[in-house]
């Protein structure tokens, strides 16, 4: 049940400007061509591409009128987004419209100049992605899914609720490619709580991973997002539920596939609210002046029907603060 609502981000990355006449006075002829790029299969992500053309459709760009959609998807095959990248720059794409930081790091490889709108990063200038929050002063710009460094001791916090004397967690994902891996080392050096890292980096290893991890007795884990784990979350919380271990990560598809939690900004939300910057490059504006939008408020979903099935008692406080509960 649907508790209260949020607002994801604000500033510039939120505002709805008036912008149908605009987009239909600047050139009746002009067709704008979108790159969207993922990593996963196009089935998989398929909410997300329809929430940034939801988006775009309101600020008056339809499609086979005023706008073409160029996707491209990995198929859960990392090592396909430099070729897919390169594609698109080929095709000579407006705008590319991309995921995470693989997909960013694959783009920019691609290009230095057609712009990339990157949606739901890690630390976009500590990837060097981006100048500076602000000002990013080169041709990406877009959203990032995280706010604070201690959003990391907050997942180990809440699984550390719901599992009393918890001290040894599994994380899960294409981990050497994520930027705040660190800040989880050392928020879990802070709680106590000791890191068993399974590398997951095709679909075929998900069993290898699991049984890494089940060898290493740990408690709970935590699911890094990246385009595999995205491709994969049902096959996660699926085998998550198989070996009993609570799990925890930052986007609600995950608790709604199966996962116990989730904590972080609603995904499809992002992907709706970067219609906004493509709306702003296509009408002239360079991603070098566009501020990085941060989110400022964050879903908190809870399984109850996994908390069942693990046989777990979640406490009425932790309860009274979701967003969204799972029945």
């Amino acid at each position: 049940m649907r508790r209260r609502e949020f607002i994801t981000l604000l500033g510039g990355a939120a505002v709805a400007w008036p912008l149908i006449p605009r987009v239909e006075a600047q050139s009746a002829a002009k067709v704008y061509r979108v790159g969207f790029l993922l990593g996963a299969t196009g089935e998989s992500v398929a909410s997300l591409f329809h929430a940034l053309e939801e988006g775009l459709r309101e600020l008056g760009y339809v499609e086979g009128r005023n706008i073409v959609f160029v996707q491209r998807y990995g198929d859960g095959r990392m090592e396909r987004l430099p070729d897919l990248a390169a594609e698109l720059v080929r095709l000579k794409v407006d705008v590319i419209v991309t995921g995470t930081n693989l997909h960013v790091a694959a783009v920019r490889r691609a290009t230095t100049t057609i712009p990339i709108v990157m949606i739901f990063t890690a630390d976009p200038v500590g990837a060097g992605f981006v100048a500076s929050l602000a000002r990013p002063g080169g041709n990406v710009t877009g959203l990032t899914a995280d706010a604070s460094p201690d959003l990391w001791a907050k997942y180990l916090s809440l699984l550390k609720e719901v599992v009393p004397g918890l001290s040894r967690v599994g994380v899960l994902g294409q981990v050497a490619s994520q930027v705040g891996f660190a800040e989880l080392e050392a928020a879990s050096q802070n709680l106590g709580v000791a890191l068993e890292v399974a590398d997951l980096q095709r679909p075929e290893d998900i069993d290898r991973a699991f049984a890494t991890m089940i060898s290493q007795r740990v408690e709970a884990l935590v699911v890094v997002v990246g385009p595999l784990t995205y491709l994969l979350r049902q096959e996660i919380a699926d085998a998550a539920l198989k070996h009993q271990l609570p799990a925890m990560t930052n986007a609600s598809q995950f608790a709604q596939a199966g996962l116990l939690m989730s904590y972080g900004p609603n995904v499809e939300d992002l992907y709706r609210q970067a219609a906004t910057y493509v709306d702003k490059i296509l009408r002239g504006a360079s991603p070098a002046d566009l501020p990085v939008g941060q989110p400022t408020k964050f879903e908190f979903v809870i399984n109850m029907k996994t908390a069942k099935a693990l046989g777990l008692e979640v406490p009425p406080s932790l309860l009274a603060t979701a967003d969204e509960v799972i029945e």
